[in-house]
């Protein structure tokens, strides 16, 4: 049968080069705002089109379309604050703006999900890395003003990622801990808060007390996270040993011996 690549992946890089475009003639976008939002766009048609690919799905469930548009946002996100770090002003509100709708996006794919009975892994996944990136931009935004440490927040997701990868003496890391709601709305915090704060409506100590609370919460979820997957881990191993037969023990060459 003949491969058909998804069509999918590829209007979302549209819709990114187009939202690079409209930046261009209300914020004059530089050209580091270029580079990062092209590239965020590029690797987002990439790894979605390998992530349907590996689930031997053509197209995007329909949650999944109000998640490649929350995609969209972020890489326009993304691309403002490249021009921020290269020293290029950009105007706060269409920044905040677009962060502001991306999260509201946030709390509408999984209702689309369940109701339309088309929850999925993928999607699931999809919903979760698009999240992680947000805060990771917003995260960058905010260092401007309250210091470096905010990378804390932005960086903490792909520590445990690139950890996990790399843990060959622990590969229960990789696994899925089990959907919890408090999980949930320590990510909402992440990105609430640092899109507060990088509109710059509190005042600075305020603003860097509600971040570093979200920091700490982000630690207990990791920590909670990599506790349980160390408690699966150890269950799955038990319940091996307890269904496993009793070893069949070969005679020894003294048995042998006195065998008829």
């Amino acid at each position: 049968m003949r491969h058909v690549t998804p069509h999918g992946p590829v209007v979302g890089l549209v819709g990114v080069l187009t939202l690079l475009a409209v930046l261009g003639r209300v914020t004059g976008l530089g050209a580091a705002g270029w580079i990062v939002g092209l590239a965020s766009g590029v690797a987002l048609c990439a790894l979605l089109t390998l992530g349907l690919v590996r689930a031997s799905r053509r197209r995007l469930l329909p949650a999944d379309r109000v998640t490649l548009s929350r995609a969209v946002l972020v890489c326009g996100v993304a691309a403002l604050v490249a021009d921020t770090v290269a020293g290029t002003d950009e105007p706060t509100g269409v920044l905040v703006a677009l962060a502001s709708v991306a999260l509201v996006l946030d709390a509408v794919d999984g209702r689309v999900a369940r109701r339309t009975g088309t929850v999925h892994p993928l999607g699931a996944r999809f919903d979760m890395e698009t999240d992680a990136f947000l805060i990771l931009v917003l995260s960058v935004a905010v260092t401007r003003d309250l210091g470096w440490w905010v990378l804390g927040v932005g960086v903490a997701r792909y520590l445990l990622l690139l950890v996990a990868l790399a843990a060959r003496w622990a590969p229960w890391l990789r696994g899925q801990v089990p959907a919890r709601m408090w999980r949930k709305v320590i990510a909402a915090y992440q990105g609430i808060v640092l899109t507060v704060a990088a509109a710059g409506v509190l005042p600075v100590v305020a603003a860097s007390v509600a971040v570093a609370a979200g920091l700490a919460l982000l630690v207990l979820s990791f920590g909670t996270e990599v506790l349980t997957l160390r408690r699966m881990s150890a269950s799955r191993r038990h319940e091996v040993e307890a269904l496993a037969p009793w070893p069949v023990l070969e005679p020894t060459a003294v048995d042998a011996r006195v065998l008829p």
